[in-house]
């Protein structure tokens, strides 16, 4: 944008007039027919030599959030821990599309902890795991 201004105000400098309004589109007006034909040949043209030297910070978010998820992936993939949750989760990219309420209960369930009789018969807490009774 501010290369735009600048260019006006050259362009103002040497009494130029500039205005910017909107034009349909193949509507016989000479300027615009002109400018349709040059970007029709620029884009046909496969010598034109490309000239940008930014990238969108959409297309950067997009690569690092990427390059993120398959980080996280092959950590994942290499830890011994969180067997349950694996279970649930194997893929990240998948996890990640899911809407989920972790909610205390969804979470003592997915990762095996908890107020769950196999966790509190493992810990000694109760003594059966299939024990139907409420007490603890």
């Amino acid at each position: 944008m501010e290369q735009i201004r600048t260019k006006v105000i050259e362009m103002e400098k040497h009494e130029w007039r500039v205005e910017f309004s909107w034009i349909k589109a193949h509507a016989g007006h000479q300027g615009n027919e002109m400018a349709n034909q040059l970007a029709k040949e620029a884009a046909n043209n496969k010598n034109i030599e490309e000239r940008y030297t930014k990238i969108p910070k959409s297309a950067v978010l997009c690569e690092l959030k990427e390059q993120s998820v398959k980080q996280w992936q092959n950590e994942w993939e290499r830890s011994s821990k969180g067997a349950i949750t694996k279970y649930f989760f194997y893929k990240i990219e998948d996890r990640l599309k899911l809407r989920l309420n972790a909610t205390p209960n969804f979470t003592a369930i997915v990762i095996g902890q908890g107020n769950i009789k196999s966790y509190l018969y493992k810990y000694k807490t109760i003594d059966n795991p299939m024990c139907p009774c409420k007490k603890r």
